[in-house]
C-alpha cells in the first residue's frame, strides 16, 4: 500500500488583472469629483510599481483613499504596498511610487518555517524560491499548519494557501 501525502503551497502575490481593474475604476471616480475639477492627477501601473501624481500632499492622500477603497473592495491586500518618499514633480504636483510586493521575502519565509517546525506538527515545509510548500502525510497536520500561519498577526505581507494536492 503507497502511502499519501499531500501539500498546499503558501504564497503572497497580487493579480495584476485585478490591480489594472481597480485603478481604472479609481481614476474613473477620480474624474467625477467636484474636489479633483480641474486637478493634474494621475495613476500609473508599470509591472509591480503604482505611481501617483496630484496637485499636493492633501490631494495625493485624496487620491490614495480611493484606490485603497478599490483594492478593498476586490479583496486586494493592502499589505502589498510598500510606500516610496513623497517628492516633488513636474509642474508644481507632487508624486509617490508605491511598489507592490509580490512573494514571500527569504526572511519572513524562514520565519514562518521555524514557527512550523517549533509548533511540533507532522508537517514539512520548504522554502521554494518566493513560496513556501507544506507536505505532509496527515490532511490534518496541514490545516494546523495553515491555522498557525493565519494566526500569525504581525506578518508584513497576506498569504494565500494554493496548489493542494
Amino acid at each position: 500500500m503507497a502511502t499519501t501525502e499531500y501539500s498546499f503551497d503558501v504564497v503572497s502575490k497580487l493579480d495584476l488583472t485585478i490591480v489594472k481593474n481597480a485603478l481604472d475604476q479609481a481614476e474613473k471616480e477620480i474624474e467625477g469629483r467636484y474636489d479633483f475639477r480641474g486637478s493634474k492627477t494621475s495613476i500609473e501601473l508599470e509591472e509591480n510599481r503604482m505611481t501617483i501624481v496630484s496637485d499636493d500632499e492633501f490631494h495625493l492622500g485624496l487620491v490614495l483613499d480611493v484606490v485603497r477603497s478599490k483594492f478593498s473592495k476586490r479583496d486586494l491586500s493592502l499589505k502589498a504596498w510598500e510606500y516610496g518618499k513623497i517628492e516633488p514633480a513636474s509642474k508644481g504636483t507632487v508624486r509617490q511610487v508605491i511598489t507592490l510586493r509580490q512573494g514571500i521575502p527569504m526572511d519572513d519565509a524562514k520565519s514562518l518555517v521555524k514557527r512550523i517546525k517549533d509548533a511540533g506538527l507532522k508537517a514539512n515545509a520548504q522554502i521554494q524560491g518566493d513560496q513556501l510548500r507544506i507536505t505532509g502525510k496527515d490532511k490534518d497536520a496541514l490545516q494546523a499548519a495553515q491555522k498557525l500561519i493565519r494566526d500569525v498577526e504581525d506578518l508584513p505581507f497576506d498569504v494565500t494557501f494554493t496548489n493542494y494536492r
